[in-house]
Formats: C-alpha cells, sequence, structure tokens
C-alpha cells in the first residue's frame, strides 16, 4: 500500500509584475493498493441510542442494521457495542468476531428506555474502541435521534477530539428530525467522519452499509498533510484549508518545523480525500518556481508501521513576464464546491437572526453553485427551501437537515 499525492493550482501560472497574488491549491491522497494487499482488519465500535424515543421500528431496524454489520465482519475483525439513554452500558465488549450469533443475541435484546446522554455514550465507546486499535482500521457509529438533554455538548465534542487524538474515526448519524445537527456534525469533523441523516427507518440499513463499505476501503490510516512554503508565500489567516471531498469540512492548519500539517485521517483506496488550500504569494522572478513542498506522513496497519513518510512533492508556479492564465478545470469544481458550503452557511446564519429573505437569496445562489457542479439533487433541495422562505413559510427540522447534508456532499438521488 502506497500513497499517491497530487497537487493542482487554480491558475499555474502567475504575473510577474503582480505584488501579490492569491491561487488555490487542490490537493488529493489516495491509497493505492497493489495486487497483494488485501482488506485491513477492522476495528468497528457501534455506539446506539436505545432512548425511549427509539421505541418501535426505529430501534428494530436499527439492531438490524447492526445485524447486517455483523454478518460482514471476519474473525480477523473486532467489535464492540454501547447502548446509552441517559446513561451508557457495555452490550458487547471489544472482542474478536469469532461468535456473530452470540453477539447478535446481545444486540436482539435492547429495549428501549430513559433519556438521552450522548457524551456518556461517546465516552464508553472511545474507551472500547481504543482496546482494539492497534494495527486496525478504527471507527466509531454514534446514533441518536434526539437532543441531549441528560449530557453536555461541550463534552461530546471534547470528546470528539479525543477520539482524533486516539486515532479513532468517528461518523454521527441522526435518526429522524429531532437530533442536534451542529452537534453531531461538530464530533463527526473534529474525528474525521461523515454525518449521515436517516430520515425514515427504512434508510438505516443502507447507511451503515455505505459508512462500512467507507471503512473497509481504508488502506492507510492517520494521515497528515504536511506543507511547507518558501518565505513570501503563506496561507490565508482566515479558514486557509478546507476538506473537500469526500465530504465539506474546514480544518484546522497546524504550526509544525518549518511549515504546518493538517490531519486528515483514514485515506482510501477508493474515493480521493481532497482538500484546498488558499495561499498569498508575493510578487516572485519570472520562470518556473518552487513555491513549497508537500508530504505525507501516516501509519500502515498491515505493516504495522506508524509515522511512514511519503516522498515529498515539489509545488511549483511558472511566473511570466506576459502574463497568460491557465485556469484547471478540477481546482474549479473544488472551488464551487466549497462555495456551495459557505454560502449554506451564511443561509443558516440569516436564518438563525430572522433575516428570511437574506437566508432564502443565500440558499438560491447555492442552488446555482450546486447546477454548476451538476449537483441536481442538491439544487433541488436548496431551491425549495428558498422558495418556502420567499412564500413567508418557515422550513421544517428535516428541511433544514437536508440544507446542511446538501451543503456538504452530494446526495444521491431517491431511488424509483
Amino acid at each position: 500500500m502506497r500513497i499517491d499525492l497530487s497537487l493542482l493550482l487554480s491558475d499555474q501560472n502567475l504575473d510577474a509584475k503582480a505584488a501579490t497574488s492569491q491561487r488555490q491549491l487542490r490537493v488529493a491522497v489516495t491509497a493505492q493498493a497493489d495486487a497483494t494487499d488485501r482488506r485491513l482488519p477492522l476495528n468497528l465500535c457501534l455506539v446506539l441510542d436505545h432512548s425511549g424515543s427509539m421505541n418501535g421500528q426505529p430501534l428494530e431496524t436499527v439492531k438490524s442494521a447492526a445485524l447486517g454489520l455483523i454478518d460482514q465482519l471476519t474473525d480477523a475483525d473486532r467489535l464492540a457495542v454501547i447502548a446509552f439513554d441517559h446513561q451508557a452500558k457495555i452490550i458487547v465488549e471489544n472482542q474478536a468476531v469469532r461468535n456473530g450469533a452470540a453477539i447478535a443475541k446481545l444486540i436482539q435484546k435492547l429495549k428501549p428506555a430513559g433519556g438521552t446522554a450522548i457524551d456518556e455514550g461517546m465516552k464508553l465507546g472511545i474507551q472500547e474502541a481504543a482496546k482494539g486499535k492497534e494495527d486496525r482500521v478504527s471507527h466509531i457509529f454514534l446514533l441518536t435521534d434526539g437532543e441531549n438533554e441528560h449530557g453536555d455538548n461541550n463534552r461530546c465534542l471534547k470528546l470528539g477530539q479525543v477520539a482524533s487524538d486516539y486515532g479513532l474515526t468517528v461518523h454521527s448519524l441522526g435518526f429522524g428530525d429531532h437530533w442536534n445537527q451542529d452537534v453531531l456534525e461538530a464530533i463527526a469533523d473534529s474525528a474525521s467522519g461523515s454525518l449521515t441523516y436517516i430520515e425514515d427507518p427504512s434508510q438505516a440499513l443502507n447507511a451503515f452499509a455505505q459508512l462500512f463499505q467507507r471503512m473497509a476501503s481504508v488502506g492507510l490510516t492517520n494521515a497528515y498533510l504536511l506543507v511547507e512554503l518558501i518565505p513570501g508565500v503563506r496561507l490565508a489567516e482566515m479558514k486557509p484549508v478546507a476538506q473537500v471531498a469526500p465530504e465539506t469540512i474546514d480544518l484546522t492548519a497546524t504550526p509544525s518545523g518549518n511549515g504546518f500539517e493538517v490531519r486528515l485521517g483514514d485515506v482510501m483506496t477508493d474515493q480521493d480525500r481532497i482538500l484546498l488550500l488558499n495561499l498569498y504569494l508575493n510578487q516572485l522572478p519570472t520562470g518556473l518556481q518552487t513555491i513549497g513542498s508537500l508530504q505525507i506522513r501516516y501509519d500502515d496497519p498491515a505493516q504495522g508501521k506508524t509515522g511512514l513518510l511519503s516522498a515529498k512533492i515539489p509545488l511549483t508556479i511558472t511566473v511570466q513576464s506576459q502574463y497568460q492564465p491557465q485556469n484547471h478545470p478540477q481546482v474549479q469544481d473544488s472551488i464551487l464546491t466549497l462555495a456551495k458550503y459557505r454560502q449554506t452557511q451564511l443561509a443558516e446564519t440569516k436564518l438563525k437572526q430572522g433575516d428570511r429573505q437574506g437566508a432564502a437569496t443565500l440558499l438560491q445562489t447555492a442552488a446555482k453553485t450546486a447546477l454548476q457542479l451538476g449537483d441536481q439533487t442538491g439544487a433541488t433541495v436548496l431551491q425549495s427551501n428558498a422558495t418556502r422562505l420567499q412564500s413567508g413559510k418557515d422550513l421544517s427540522e428535516g428541511d433544514r437537515k437536508k440544507t446542511r447534508m446538501v451543503s456538504k456532499t452530494t446526495l444521491q438521488p431517491p431511488s424509483t
């Protein structure tokens, strides 16, 4: 397994006469598997809400989805299951999946009861997942259908960072319409995971299957992007780095050595992890100029090795006395993807401030951006919500959650 790292600038040429210029750098990272490489052993922890509001089909569907995951695990994989209401308890201790039937019986016994304390479930889930993370791909699936009324949201956010520090990826799954999207999104973003909206119980099986496929496609783990820039080239001060695929997330650039580093988390074999860096460049002499270098630090669970380094890739730009722009369409798509996210964020802020018309205008703009990307499903959701606001109607909780989801990713159209 090896790292594939590619770099593209929004404009490969630079005007030698310009005192200051701005460029966006698209960084794509994927794991390249050899013919002999096999699926890495997995370490999965399910943290499941079984509060009273999950009564009936919701909990039964979630249990069925969990049992479906067990069928796909092998003896080399490990599993833990945590259940929480206003407290948390271990249903299945972290263990090798050698007796799936016995594990299934424990999950089947889950009954709805009590309130909701997400942080209690997260804490126990992190503890159990940490026991089996050595040389494995370690993910936590956190599912809840409610607000954290018996817990502490700030503690949830801190625990998301703890999971990241432990090398654990956390995926948040919101079931129904009454969960806090800000909290679940922040948990997933901080732990390099994804946010999933399960609008209807019938979608749970597919949601779990998609996350499992993503987990199974991981080739390398605990990856960091390491960036060094020459004097006169710098990152933007405000929101300098964002991920735009597989979902859009604002990332943090942390000073490190002569440059900075950005945590990526897992690197998959079937999908690029794509970042967009916002750079400012001072005036440079004409000719091909190397303005920095990038590489990846990562762990390879298959070899039991940590802190490996990919080759350094030089970042170059051509400085021209007679400037001719050379824009790259792939970078433009990444810029539009980030713009859709930013426009929707601003619309949500306007809505919270009571500016319904301002929110509608921004949602319309985001819908047009989605169309430019070929994201018809996202454009439909955004335009529909804009029209609803313009007509003086409120957005339902479901509308707001769909808006958040289409801002972060490209949704597949519903099957017919």
